[in-house]
């Protein structure tokens, strides 16, 4: 968990990890990783393709005035208007832009009423971090909406202003569950563009390592934080279990997808993950271990490696990247498109099944599909109270 922050922290200066996405001026970098093209597709897609929606993407600020005015940079990802000539969206990382084909900055959002998820970054991480994903599920019908955590972040590295981890362990459930208020409160305003665009009834929050604690934390509770109700399902990346007693792991009681690498060395699946599974009630239950995956296979990590040698960026900058990029694209890992790929494929399936309430993807969600296509995972799966095991290799 504590090796991302070099990364995406100390790697980049701050006020660009910060910026958000832009349209591009100057040179530009391509993303590699991640959903391609405004997405035009069948409904039929499967869910490691392209959805049905174009992809839009803007950055907000959210000051909570009973927090001391807390302030939080949030990325919004939202299904956009096909027909928008918007341009294409980038991020800034100060020694280049990586441009993200497919997405546009600020569209106009597409007609509908959408779930809503929440992704919740890493510690000392950025909010971007695992742009494939997001990209991915505003393409397949949900808003996304994902917080810098104030106090945990890359700026924070760099400014020597991090908060100690049971104060940023205490905030972060709370950053959800206010995020979860604007952005409902977003839906509900008639002069903001997401107006009427938010299903208030479907709600899930996703993270990655610390985030997925964070993740965990908004059902089960912590210290002091109360569940939030709203939650209606999770889905925990490469999560950190530390803090949570037996019994609120127990009682998370909303349907939860588990994820984990069987090479991450930083937050292993045994004991956390298995830890987790073994007590969470809520049903179904899904736990995929991606087979070869390290701690950042779940993260675009090796694109803004990439971004950085194409740029031509020196040393020691370009060394911290390399050096955490091993968690995620080393040649004896998984490759990262197929673990993002992957990844892709059962947070789509799992979320549309869970919060759409349509079954279309149920499909990719059993054993039988994954050793059927070889998928390079070991898939447990608990529906309605049944224990399922399975396991597929690549080939």
């Amino acid at each position: 968990m504590r090796r991302f922050v070099v990364t995406l922290g100390a790697v980049a200066a701050a006020t660009a990890l910060l910026a958000g996405p832009s349209a591009p001026s100057g040179a530009v970098a391509a993303g590699q990783s991640g959903p391609q093209g405004a997405a035009s597709g069948s409904a039929a897609a499967p869910p490691d393709a392209p959805g049905r929606y174009a992809v839009g993407l803007s950055t907000v600020q959210m000051t909570d005035p009973a927090r001391a005015d807390r302030t939080l940079t949030v990325d919004i990802w939202y299904p956009a208007d096909s027909g928008s000539e918007a341009p294409t969206a980038s991020i800034d990382l100060i020694f280049t832009r990586l441009a993200l084909p497919g997405v546009l900055a600020g569209p106009e959002a597409a007609r509908g009423s959408f779930p809503l998820v929440v992704f919740s970054h890493g510690n000392g991480g950025v909010r971007f971090q695992s742009w494939f994903l997001m990209q991915a599920l505003a393409s397949h019908g949900f808003v996304v909406a994902a917080p810098d955590h104030a106090g945990n972040t890359a700026l924070d590295v760099i400014a020597g202003t991090s908060d100690p981890i049971g104060v940023a362990a205490a905030n972060r459930p709370r950053d959800v569950s206010f995020v979860i208020d604007q952005m409902l409160g977003r839906d509900g305003d008639p002069g903001d563009p997401l107006h009427g665009r938010i299903d208030e009834r479907d709600i899930a929050v996703a993270g990655h390592s610390f985030g997925g604690f964070t993740a965990l934390a908004t059902a089960a509770g912590f210290v002091d934080y109360q569940p939030d109700p709203r939650v209606d399902a999770i889905v925990p990346i490469a999560p950190a279990t530390f803090g949570f007693s037996d019994a609120q792991l127990a009682a998370i009681d909303v349907p939860t997808l588990l994820m984990g690498g069987t090479s991450d060395t930083v937050v292993p699946i045994e004991p956390g993950i298995v830890r987790a599974w073994d007590l969470i009630s809520g049903r179904p239950e899904y736990r995929v271990d991606l087979e070869a995956a390290g701690h950042n296979s779940f993260t675009n990590v090796c694109d803004i490696r990439d971004a950085y040698v194409a740029a031509g960026v020196g040393q020691p900058i370009l060394g911290f990247v390399e050096e955490q990029a091993e968690d995620g694209c080393a040649p004896g890992l998984l490759p990262i498109d197929e673990a993002q790929r992957v990844t892709t494929l059962y947070v789509v399936s799992f979320l549309t099944t869970e919060l759409q309430g349509n079954a279309r993807y149920s499909r990719y969600l059993t054993t039988g599909y994954a050793d059927r296509h070889d998928l390079p995972v070991n898939l447990l799966v608990r529906p309605e109270g049944r224990h399922q095991r399975g396991n597929a290799a690549a080939a």
